[in-house]
């Protein structure tokens, strides 16, 4: 989709996002990797987007110098950088006017190394979603634990939810997401080959279909020498829809059509899932039957 800039104008009900399929690649430091950061976010507000939505493990970049530490230090080592990268989102989040997803960053707290993601609100307030489900190498590279909390978010834009790469994959996380009034899902990921890109698309799309709401993800491409764990990015990021007569035939809003650098703008419209929950083709949410079948969240 071309949208020029210095036109642009959204529809009627309409919300812009913009996905960052971010290159991983060696940095000369945090004020080059911040200088970046800042070219995106800056170029995405320019298209009068509502939000701009990263990768998982967006600061992978700088972990290399800690890289001889070993893997479990260097992580650690990456995430004391965290607040002072959450506080670099929250500036840009007001001054540019947008509302950013920030991609995961590594969160250390009383001990406990997790991998969480913030909505940077364009008010200057921000929440945070922790992934669930550590993947094999999370857990055996980097002695990384999954979170406790789920939750939906309320946006100038609407209700939106967050997951992590492979908390996608559940389908539970969705539906619980889904009782509690979700429109948008932003899915910030990475993946090493095809086959696991795969995975999160695929998922992505069920998502979208059986809870009825737009699904974007957002992952990075490229090669990380000197940073165990993160060698090897493949992503084609995407904007996913339910498929229905208001909605694009094979449920693709837009995607990106090479796993290169690049930003893809796309523009959705929420209002239109009310209409798809009361009168849809298929209704997935309203003719649940719960009567034999119940997702519940035990917390």
């Amino acid at each position: 989709m071309f949208i020029d800039p210095e036109t642009a104008s959204l529809p009627k009900d309409s919300v812009r996002i913009g996905v960052v399929q971010l290159a991983m690649k060696p940095t000369s430091g945090l004020a080059a990797f911040l200088s970046e950061l800042r070219f995106f976010i800056r170029t995405v507000a320019g298209y009068q987007a509502d939000f701009v939505v990263f990768p998982e493990y967006v600061n992978a970049a700088l972990m290399a110098p800690h890289d001889p530490l070993g893997t479990v230090a260097a992580i650690r080592e990456l995430a004391a950088g965290t607040p002072a990268l959450l506080d670099f989102f929250k500036q840009q989040a007001v001054e540019q006017g947008i509302n950013i997803i920030t991609g995961s960053m590594p969160l250390l707290e009383n001990g406990k190394l997790t991998n969480a993601v913030w909505l940077c609100r364009r008010d200057g307030s921000s929440e945070r979603q922790e992934k669930l489900h550590t993947t094999p190498s999370e857990e055996s590279e980097w002695s990384m634990s999954g979170g406790s909390a789920l939750r939906t978010f309320d946006t100038d834009c609407g209700r939106i939810g967050m997951l992590i790469c492979y908390d996608v994959e559940f389908p539970e996380l969705g539906r619980v997401l889904a009782d509690q009034g979700l429109e948008l899902l932003f899915v910030p990921f990475c993946t090493d080959t095809p086959s696991g890109y795969q995975r999160v698309r695929f998922c992505a799309q069920a998502r979208a279909i059986e809870n009825e709401c737009y699904v974007i993800i957002a992952g990075s491409t490229g090669l990380l020498p000197g940073v165990t764990n993160m060698e090897m990015q493949y992503a084609k990021s995407a904007v996913f829809s339910p498929s229905d007569h208001a909605f694009p035939p094979n449920g693709i809003v837009a995607e990106v059509e090479s796993s290169s650098e690049t930003i893809l703008i796309a523009d959705v419209n929420p209002g239109l899932l009310k209409r798809l929950h009361e009168k849809g083709s298929v209704r997935n949410l309203l003719q649940r039957r719960q009567d034999l079948v119940e997702v519940k969240w035990k917390q």
